[in-house]
């Protein structure tokens, strides 16, 4: 090798030596410090939020069925409400939802449209009891009610949780220095998407008789 080869390679090693010292130097500080841990920490987070969400909304999606039938028993002429909340639950539990979901906007999107037009169809459902005394008295319907009307809690509750958290999370990879970490360690960490706010979205759906 020329003489001069090795003189001119000296300094570009050496660069990258000493690159690799202040890198292990800097993450050694980092991790003492728990900063290097955080932006895991807190994606972990936002996803058990978000499967609380899904969670939630399958239980709803649960109940729906039970309550269309008893319905249907005593008001059997509003079948367009009926098949709405159907087709409308189907179209939900249609929708595929999986770990990229929180990091893709399109996917997120379509998840909660199907939701909110799922809420819309069982509103609707809910509106035409107001004509069924009968139907507002059966011990089978009162159990459902009681029960959608607490499912739609937790999923107010699990969604402002999950909101909380992405909004933590987010924060975290969009800033100084989260971001550099992020960017260094965890390149594959991306922001999540939330809820889209709608009016009177702090309140869950009133489902009382």
């Amino acid at each position: 090798m020329h003489p001069g080869a090795a003189i001119h390679a000296g300094p570009s090693v050496f660069g990258r030596v000493r690159a690799a010292f202040v890198a292990l130097a800097l993450a050694t500080t980092l991790t003492g410090c728990g900063a290097i841990n955080r932006v895991p920490t807190l994606e972990e987070s936002a996803k058990s939020s978000w499967s609380e969400v899904q969670n939630q909304y399958q239980r709803r999606a649960d109940l729906i069925p039970n309550l269309v039938e008893t319905v249907k028993g005593y008001a059997q002429q509003e079948k367009d409400v009926l098949i709405g909340v159907t087709e409308a639950r189907a179209k939900a539990s249609s929708v595929k939802v999986d770990a990229s979901t929180v990091s893709d906007p399109q996917k997120f999107k379509e998840f909660q449209d199907a939701q909110n037009q799922l809420s819309g169809a069982l509103g609707r459902l809910l509106v035409t009891v107001e004509r069924y005394p009968d139907l507002k008295s059966n011990q089978n319907f009162l159990a459902l009610q009681s029960q959608l009307e607490g499912t739609e809690n937790r999923i107010a509750v699990a969604r402002r949780d999950y909101i909380g958290a992405v909004q933590a999370y987010n924060t975290e990879v969009r800033t100084l220095p989260g971001r550099w970490i992020a960017a260094w360690f965890y390149p594959e960490a991306k922001p999540m998407e939330t809820f889209t706010a709608m009016p009177n979205s702090e309140r869950p759906p009133n489902v009382k008789f």
